[in-house]
């Protein structure tokens, strides 16, 4: 079965996103607070509809919902924008792609912060869901609106999501 792995190393950040120490991801997911950097990307297709793909039941914060189309945590040494190729890649196979900027912003929950880094991008190329997620789809603005609020998204993808519809108009 597949498992995160705890000791793998993030950079602990401030804010401003300044680097002030690392952990691991057993220590950031832990309840301990350490705020770290994450990337989101919402890829829309030339439709405007939105790719989430589905988080597997294996993941150590939030199995079995649907998410951002990408999201990942920022390594130690690396940057936002290599972050943020490296996990599109990943993730969904795309390599071809120009990101925009949406937002920044501090997520809490009750075991993690998060310094999240959004993006998005317009993609009508093929897309490749990795092992590393249970699948995925594109969705339209109605489908997500109608489903907000009943625990079928990550809390993640709700606080933002608005943010980027709105962005796209």
């Amino acid at each position: 079965m597949n498992q995160d792995n705890n000791q793998e190393l993030f950079p602990v950040v401030d804010e401003d996103g300044n680097i002030i120490g690392s952990a691991t991801r057993g220590e950031c997911h832990n309840g301990s607070k350490l705020l770290h950097p994450v990337i989101h990307l919402h890829v829309f297709n030339s439709k405007g509809e939105l790719y989430l793909q589905k988080r597997p039941s294996w993941k150590d914060i939030q199995p079995d919902k649907w998410d951002t189309s990408v999201g990942g945590h920022v390594d130690l040494g690396e940057s936002v924008e290599i972050a943020l190729k490296r996990e599109a890649k990943e993730e969904l196979g795309i390599t071809d792609f120009v990101p925009q900027k949406i937002i920044h912003y501090v997520f809490e929950s009750a075991r993690e912060r998060e310094l999240v880094f959004t993006h998005k991008t317009v993609y009508d190329g093929a897309i490749s869901p990795s092992e590393e997620l249970d699948g995925g789809r594109f969705w339209t603005v109605e489908e997500i609106k109608a489903n907000i609020g009943k625990g079928i998204f990550t809390p993640n993808f709700e606080s933002e999501i608005d943010k980027v519809i709105s962005s796209e108009k």
